[in-house]
């Protein structure tokens, strides 16, 4: 036992053929004809250096200080031209060919825990408007660019009389005072490169004491979230089919790729098998629809509708570029809806996995669970969903995902909000104190809350498994 933070295997990126309008074209093309192709080479020498191509989008591992500081000294070296967007600084930089031409303060950015919320990454300029309206909002953004997807960095956003919007409004975009955002706009060409970084990984050093835990699963993991320490593990690094848990995946690039508010018809070949059948041909339905019954109801139909945004073939792409930025090294997907015997992880992975949605998309999690917090989104377009997470209701769940075929057996993915006992803390203020009202406050000393998720693979009886896991947990730090 100890403490355990996955380090992502590539400290060798390479970023080649960066395109303009696709990440499979041969460099970014700027409309003067410039043409940009830079190949950036971190720690050759070192013993984790790999040679995996760099995929446009969310990269959690920049969300590592040094790994950030040498993507970007990387950038400098080669006299780039690129954006970089510090969200713990909260600091925008730009840089014309690998100088600093400008930089000016955040107001504000996706707030955590929203739909919004930015993650670490390296993204592109897609497109760039004098002012962008959003209809779901119903303002303005102006000197809108955007750089992938639900991400903008723009000015201070005003309603159709032009009234500006309150200082409490936050659509979750990077937002600078107008001013510096109109000067920015005409710098900036489409495509590009946005490098993004906030330090929402760092662990906080808590440390618990480990113990040992029996389950009948083949594999299994528990750890904290935020400390990554570990509480138990059984074989974390055997490679299994996942199942349903693949959805996770599945939400994760929707949300990072397809506008939130975008639509799609149902057509004959998205209605596939699944468990309770809810789409209708020629029926419209937005993203936020389409991801109710995805994860409460692990729809493999809203599965396939959603991949469609993208076309599934890219799709599943994007899936496999997402879990090797997040470091899931032995993890691969062949579909969307986990049906596949193809779609394998291990528990050590899908840890990461529950820690960057925790750490950049808990909004996800939560729509697992049937205490969803109200949005904007309003409850959507169905109604009477079934929820088959084992743990909806358990007010402390923050969320997860379960999965189930002939292939993976039983698999399940839980994170909870514990509290533990802090033995040591009790004793000296109590000692300290004496009297009752001291010994009050001891005890609410003596207790923290805490993240952790556990993860089960492979297993026979997997709502019993985590019932009983949940349940050790309980009685060892409670």
């Amino acid at each position: 036992m100890g403490a355990f933070r996955k380090t992502v295997p590539v400290w060798t990126v390479i970023l080649a053929l960066l395109a303009a309008g696709s990440a499979a074209a041969a460099g970014i093309v700027y409309w003067k004809g410039v043409v940009y192709n830079y190949a950036i080479t971190l720690d050759p020498g070192s013993a984790a250096a790999s040679t995996t191509p760099f995929v446009y989008g969310s990269w959690p591992a920049l969300d590592n200080p040094d790994f950030y500081a040498k993507t970007r000294a990387g950038l400098i070296a080669q006299g780039a031209t690129f954006i970089e967007a510090d969200l713990s600084a909260m600091t925008l930089t730009f840089y014309k060919n690998g100088a600093v031409a400008d930089e000016v303060p955040i107001l504000s950015k996706g707030r955590p825990g929203s739909w919004w919320e930015t993650p670490a990454g390296l993204y592109k300029v897609i497109a760039k408007t004098p002012a962008d309206y959003s209809r779901m909002a119903g303002v303005y953004s102006p000197w809108a660019l955007d750089f992938q997807g639900n991400f903008l960095i723009h000015g201070w956003p005003y309603y159709p009389d032009g009234t500006p919007v309150a200082s409490t409004y936050s659509g979750g975009c990077i937002r600078l005072s107008t001013a510096d955002a109109k000067a920015l706009y005409p710098m900036v060409p489409v495509g590009t490169p946005v490098l993004v970084s906030s330090d929402a990984f760092a662990p906080d050093g808590f440390q618990e004491q480990p113990a040992a835990v029996p389950i009948a699963a083949r594999s299994y993991f528990a750890a904290d979230l935020k400390s990554d320490y570990v509480l138990a593990s059984k074989d974390p690094d055997e490679v299994l089919p996942i199942a349903s848990i693949t959805k996770l995946m599945t939400a994760l690039v929707a949300v990072e790729y397809v506008n939130i508010e975008k639509t799609i018809t149902i057509t004959p070949d998205m209605i596939v098998k699944t468990s309770i059948p809810r789409l209708r041909v020629g029926e419209s339905y937005s993203l936020y629809d389409l991801l109710q019954p995805l994860l409460k109801e692990s729809s493999n139909e809203a599965a396939v509708a959603i991949s469609h945004f993208l076309g599934p073939r890219y799709f599943v792409e994007l899936m496999n570029g997402q879990a090797a930025a997040i470091g899931m090294a032995n993890t691969h997907f062949t579909d969307v809806t986990g049906s596949d015997w193809g779609d394998v992880s291990t528990a050590h992975d899908l840890f990461l996995l529950a820690q960057y949605l925790y750490d950049n998309r808990s909004f996800i999690l939560d729509m697992t669970t049937n205490t969803t917090t109200p949005n904007v989104y309003g409850p959507g377009a169905f109604t009477g969903l079934q929820n088959f997470n084992v743990f909806a209701d358990d007010p402390d769940f923050v969320g997860g995902k379960i999965g189930l075929n002939g292939g993976a057996s039983g698999t399940i993915i839980s994170v909870f909000n514990e509290p533990f006992a802090r033995a040591a803390e009790t004793a000296s203020a109590t000692a300290a104190g004496g009297a009752a009202s001291s010994s009050v406050a001891a005890t609410a000393a003596a207790t923290t809350t805490r993240p952790i998720a556990f993860i089960i693979l492979g297993s026979e009886n997997y709502e019993q498994d985590a019932k009983t896991f949940l349940g050790w947990i309980d009685a060892t730090y409670q």
